[in-house]
């Protein structure tokens, strides 16, 4: 979740993101946007989750979440 999505990916692939720099280099597949900070938290929390998860392996067979 982000206000500045490039920003945070160029985070994520120097390695500034604990959790996720042992996975780098990550590339942007899909974004979403939402009025509130709230409703982001929520889809974030549901992709994170293992029905979310699912979805994503759909859309992206491809992906390295699998």
């Amino acid at each position: 979740m982000s206000q500045d999505v490039t920003k945070r990916l160029i985070q994520h692939n120097s390695g500034k993101t604990k959790s996720t720099k042992a996975f780098k280099p990550w590339i942007l597949l899909h974004t979403e946007e939402f009025k509130t900070r709230q409703e982001a938290r929520d889809r974030e929390k549901y992709l994170k989750s293992g029905i979310g998860r699912s979805w994503i392996y759909r859309n992206w067979p491809r992906s390295s979440a699998e």
